[in-house]
């Protein structure tokens, strides 16, 4: 017979339940000590990620017509720029579906 897997079996300690001597941290503080920022904080720099790279993609456009920048540093910029759109696109798409769902909740 198999013995069930338990904390203790393992040797990790048990977890107290005692809630006054755990301090309540929100998720920005711990989101803040990981180094890593809010869900807010994230989605603003993905946004002004894209929107670097769909400017910078622009500027190389127009130096290739100018005959500034050649069309390799063109194609690279111009299909960074695209990835990155999609990739902004996907996470918009996914954000309103989640926000249709959480709507469509009976409260």
């Amino acid at each position: 017979m198999i013995d069930p897997v338990t904390a203790a079996a393992l040797g990790i300690p048990s977890i107290s339940t005692d809630s006054a001597k755990v301090p309540a941290v929100t998720s920005s503080q711990t989101a803040a000590a990981n180094g890593m920022g809010t869900f807010a904080d994230v989605l603003a720099s993905v946004g002004e990620s894209t929107i670097d790279k769909l400017n910078t993609a622009e500027t190389a456009a127009i130096g290739g017509l100018r005959g500034d920048t050649g069309p390799r540093e063109v194609a690279e910029a111009v299909m960074s720029a695209e990835q990155s759109l999609q990739i902004a696109i996907a996470v918009r798409d996914k954000v309103v579906s989640a926000y249709l769902e959480i709507s469509r909740m009976a409260i």
